[in-house]
C-alpha cells in the first residue's frame, strides 16, 4: 500500500485518528478542538471519524486513554523499588512530553465563559491508577510489602508529588522528582501508613 492510500476503517484509521485528535488538543486546546482539524490532521473524511466517535468529547477521551496507556507503561522489574522508579519516570517522560501537555491542559481549570472539559477525561487517569495497582499486588506476593498495604493509596502518593509541581506550583520536573516520588511512596508504604485498616 502506498503512503499516499486512503488509511480505510482498521486500526490504522484509528490509530491516526487519535494521534490527530492529540496534536489537535496540542495545538489548540480543549475551546479550539474540532473534529473537522482532526480529520484533516488525521488524511480522512470527517464522517469516519464520528463513525466510531460520535461526538468531540468521546474522541477526546478515547484519545486521551490511548496515549496515557501508550506512554505509562506498566512496569513489572520483579522488585517493587524499580517497579515505582520506573513507573514515576514514565510519568515524568510523558507529561514533559507534548502529548502529556496536551492532556494536562484539558485537565485544568478553564476561564470563566470557556468550554469545561469533558468530565470522562478523569476517568482516564482513575484507570491508570487501577491498571497500576498489579504493580502493588506482586510486591505483596513477594513479601515486600505488608499484606494489608492499600494499592490505590500507594500509587495515589507516587504521583501526587509529580502533579503537585505540573498542575499546581509550576515546578519542572524530571527524573530526580520522580526518583523521589517513588522513595517518598515506597518510604510510606514501609512505615505502613497505607494500611487498610489504618
Amino acid at each position: 500500500m502506498s503512503p499516499d492510500a486512503p488509511l480505510g476503517r482498521g486500526p490504522r484509521v484509528r490509530a491516526a485518528v487519535l494521534a490527530a485528535a492529540i496534536d489537535e488538543l496540542s495545538t489548540h486546546g480543549y475551546a479550539g478542538f474540532t473534529v473537522d482539524n482532526v480529520a484533516q490532521r488525521a488524511g480522512v473524511h470527517k464522517t469516519t471519524v464520528y463513525r466510531r466517535w460520535p461526538n468531540r468529547d468521546d474522541l477526546i477521551t478515547d484519545a486521551l486513554a490511548d496515549s496515557v496507556a501508550t506512554e505509562i507503561p506498566i512496569p513489572d522489574t520483579g522488585s517493587i523499588d524499580e517497579d515505582l522508579r520506573e513507573l514515576a519516570r514514565s510519568l515524568v517522560t510523558w507529561i514533559s512530553s507534548p502529548p502529556g501537555r496536551a492532556v494536562i491542559a484539558v485537565m485544568l481549570p478553564t476561564a470563566a465563559g470557556q468550554p469545561r472539559p469533558p468530565d470522562p477525561t478523569r476517568h482516564v487517569f482513575r484507570d491508570r491508577i487501577r491498571r497500576a495497582l498489579p504493580v502493588v499486588a506482586r510486591a505483596v506476593e513477594r513479601g515486600e510489602l505488608a499484606p494489608d498495604t492499600d494499592p490505590a493509596e500507594l500509587i495515589k502518593t507516587l504521583v501526587a508529588p509529580i502533579y503537585l509541581r505540573v498542575l499546581i506550583t509550576g515546578e519542572p520536573v524530571g527524573d530526580k522528582t520522580a526518583d523521589a516520588a517513588a522513595a517518598l511512596a515506597l518510604t510510606a508504604a514501609r512505615a505502613g501508613l497505607f494500611g487498610r485498616s489504618t
